[in-house]
């Protein structure tokens, strides 16, 4: 017998099974087709079912918690997790959730058994108890170091941040009051336009014209104090998924963008013809190309991406930090070689959507010993809190920051000015 809804969540679960047992990250997985035998709703709700329960996957293991005798095969294990979080985030039926939580693990050859224990647990879970519990909290790996750089409070306020999710932001490629009023948004003290409730993004009144683009109001920030004028050449060395290069492109400069991703570039490409901007594109490896040498450098560097865990709740669970260490040096290396394809007395805007400081702060610190004559330039923009600004110059932008407008990325940036 078949169960109405329960392609979605069968969906869900293995994306869940490939982040929580594979260390595979949802972008990765939908990339690859994990759900391209389901229809366009189906799929958008599988990705939504998906995203909530890793969102808030600490609360609702604890909900389980008092019901288990031990922990549950994976599997059975987010069957119950994305159950508990249908029945107390989505306030769905309880009948057709428990229904469609047993129906799954009886057709699983290997769990078929815990059907009945799947059944009793979720039969005792009371929605009015979800509220009392507290903020998800992140992994212990992610948690301390953070813990250890901004302190508990402020730490406690980003994760209430990561669980309230994020807002839908748009960069204008004209006026911004003009583009709010259109879409129904509400222009941010940088001037990017937040929506509340979008819906579909291609619905949009001037998605088809290309009037504007989907950005983070916190990642539009690194091309607006790189500050490019009409007749500079500019490079884009980490240019993919697009949204730097248009802001870019959209100042007249002479825009040259790169990155090593074939696919991830056709998408820039895309995005540049849908809003009438031009740019030279390279699929190309960032430390092994060069050309004649560019006025201004914007490095948004490949990190570790913590600063994005609003909308990539997937990431402190796919990660455990092992990695790092290798992005860090790879940074450095970065910086360097984009300062040898600088003119003299040219800038170099280094950023990255980190939370850490290894990715941030220090590696403009440690640029600054490396290189002789190379200083900080103080950022100045419109909108920007005297408070974000860090002791070497930089700026640190917080999950946490702008709370009652929905919170911004994670995001490190710096003006790094070559000798002339």
């Amino acid at each position: 017998m078949s169960h109405p809804g329960i392609n979605p969540r069968r969906a869900a679960v293995r994306l869940l099974d490939g982040v929580l047992g594979k260390g595979a990250l949802l972008p990765e997985m939908l990339a690859s087709g994990a759900l391209d035998k389901l229809e366009p709703s189906e799929k958008a709700r599988a990705q939504r079912l998906a995203t909530e329960t890793l969102r808030w996957m600490d609360r609702a293991d604890r909900m389980l918690g008092p019901f288990l005798q031990r922990k549950p095969e994976l599997f059975v294990h987010n069957v119950l997790r994305l159950s508990v979080v249908e029945l107390c985030v989505e306030g769905a039926a309880a009948h057709g959730v428990v229904n469609a939580a047993v129906a799954m693990v009886k057709a699983d050859k290997a769990n078929n058994r815990a059907s009945g224990m799947v059944n009793a647990v979720l039969r005792k879970i009371d929605p009015a108890a979800w509220d009392k519990l507290p903020i998800p909290r992140l992994p212990k790996w992610l948690r301390k170091p953070l813990n250890a750089d901004y302190g508990k409070q402020v730490m406690e306020a980003m994760e209430a941040a990561f669980a309230a999710g994020a807002p839908l932001d748009l960069t204008p490629k004209g006026d911004a009051a003009a583009l709010a009023k259109a879409v129904g948004g509400e222009v941010l003290p940088t001037g990017s336009v937040r929506l509340r409730d979008a819906g579909q993004v291609s619905a949009l009144p001037g998605y088809e014209a290309g009037d504007w683009w989907v950005q983070d109001a916190a990642a539009a920030l690194p091309a607006k104090i790189l500050n490019a004028q009409e007749g500079e050449r500019v490079l884009d060395m980490c240019a993919a998924p697009g949204g730097k290069t248009m802001q870019l492109a959209a100042t007249g400069a002479d825009v040259v963008a790169i990155d090593v991703s074939k696919k991830r570039m056709a998408r820039v490409q895309e995005n540049l013809e849908r809003t009438g901007l031009q740019a030279t594109l390279r699929v190309t490896d960032a430390l092994k190309w060069r050309e004649a040498l560019f006025d201004a450098i914007l490095l948004d560097a490949p990190c570790t991406a913590t600063g994005t865990i609003r909308r990539h709740p997937d990431l402190p669970y796919a990660k455990d930090g092992s990695d790092f260490p290798v992005l860090f040096r790879l940074q450095e290396r970065m910086i360097d070689h984009a300062l040898t394809q600088l003119k003299p007395g040219g800038r170099l805007v280094f950023c990255t959507c980190s939370l850490l400081p290894d990715e941030g702060e220090i590696q403009v610190e440690d640029a600054l010993k490396r290189h002789k004559g190379l200083t900080v330039e103080p950022i100045t923009l419109a909108g920007l809190d005297p408070a974000w600004a860090t002791n070497e110059g930089g700026l640190r932008l917080r999950p946490d920051y702008w709370a009652d407008k929905g919170g911004m990325d994670g995001f490190y940036i710096a003006v790094l000015r070559k000798p002339a």
